[in-house]
């Protein structure tokens, strides 16, 4: 994702997986899009995308869209508000997501700061749980683990998790890139149990080698620009499964 300011195996069968409180379909799929038949198709967006054509999207196959609403504890996406509603009204399954960044102040902060801006969430079945984007440092090529130790950012992502947890009742889904996870979390692998993988692998062989501690990821993002407004995703399940993933059960 981007800052506001500025030979393919065959697919197994899709399994029910328990992720604590989550349930959703899951393999340790690496096919690549065009051969992931059936795979509901959505995407993300952010101010950079502005006014979406919501049902044109639809037309074209999007199916469920992660909006992003807020960044540390200062930005708000000032077209959130008529993204979220826009999607939603268009019959996506919407979500929002948050930017972190670990330099700027806790990860508690920056979790409340989130969901009183848009990363609340409901039990509707087309509300998709928050979402933590966590990944290179953009403002910064020397400080691109925004300065945290390893035990540091584990420590990050885990306050924000538990806020998110306390104030919406879901654990917040993870976006990264297993580069960056393993680098500046040290492969930690204590979120995996009950946190949901987004994953970004902008290559459309295959989603490659995961963060440590997943066996599968829960959506892909597997490219930066497509036939839908934003970055293109996968959600590792059929329709019906992301509708109960969204709910929660």
């Amino acid at each position: 994702m981007t800052r506001d300011h500025i030979s393919p195996r065959r697919r197994n069968r899709l399994l029910v997986v328990s992720v604590a409180a989550l349930t959703l379909g899951a393999t340790a799929l690496v096919d690549p899009p065009a051969l992931a038949a059936g795979l509901p198709r959505g995407h993300d967006v952010s101010s950079h995308q502005k006014h979406v054509n919501w049902k044109k999207a639809k037309a074209r196959g999007a199916r469920f869209v992660y909006i992003k609403a807020t960044e540390s504890y200062t930005y708000r996406n000032p077209y959130f508000t008529k993204q979220y509603n826009g999607s939603h009204g268009a019959g996506l399954l919407r979500g929002a997501y948050h930017f972190a960044r670990p330099d700027q102040s806790s990860g508690k902060k920056q979790a409340a700061y989130f969901v009183r801006h848009g990363g609340a969430w409901s039990a509707d079945g087309r509300t998709l749980p928050p979402a933590l984007d966590i990944e290179y440092n953009p403002y910064s090529k020397k400080h691109r683990c925004y300065g945290l130790s390893r035990a540091g950012m584990v420590h990050w992502i885990r306050s924000f998790s538990n806020e998110v947890q306390r104030l919406t009742g879901r654990r917040p889904v993870i976006y990264t890139t297993t580069h960056w996870w393993n680098r500046c979390t040290g492969g930690s692998r204590a979120f995996a149990a009950d946190h949901a993988l987004w994953l970004a692998h902008h290559n459309p062989a295959g989603a490659g080698r995961l963060p440590a501690g997943w066996s599968f990821w829960t959506f892909w993002q597997y490219d930066n620009s497509g036939s839908l407004p934003g970055d293109q995703n996968l959600f590792n399940g059929s329709l019906a499964q992301l509708r109960k993933f969204a709910r929660g059960y």
